[in-house]
């Protein structure tokens, strides 16, 4: 079993910088693809970014795609999201996922462990 625990969200102002972690414990993360989702008040929890196993492979949704960057740290046990630009838009609770498989996964039915959550809130 993997617990994961997201940190580094608040109150930002539009066109600054955030960056997210997540911190896995119980299990070691070299063996799983993760990801990071969002969820906006009303809104379906949406993909984000993902990275394969070793961080060979990422993916990002468009509209994240040159300002959202993800990464992990495996000797940490640690999943990060830097984000650039950010947008009022990007208003959402962000969640750190795991996937039981080295390839990377967008939706989130896909995906097996999932964190508590952060909320981000990018002011006008």
């Amino acid at each position: 079993q993997v617990q994961l625990v997201e940190s580094g969200g608040g109150l930002v102002q539009a066109g600054n910088s955030l960056t997210l972690s997540c911190a896995a414990s119980g299990r070691t993360l070299s063996d799983y693809a993760m990801g990071w989702f969002r969820q906006g008040s009303g809104t379906e929890r949406d993909f984000v970014a993902a990275i394969s196993w070793n961080g060979g492979i990422t993916y990002y949704a468009d509209p994240v795609k040159g300002r959202f960057n993800i990464s992990r740290d495996n000797a940490k046990n640690s999943l990060y999201l830097q984000m650039n630009s950010l947008k009022p838009e990007d208003t959402a609770v962000y969640y750190c996922a795991g996937r039981l498989s080295r390839g990377i996964a967008t939706h989130h039915s896909a995906m097996h462990y999932w964190g508590k959550g952060t909320l981000v809130t990018v002011s006008s």
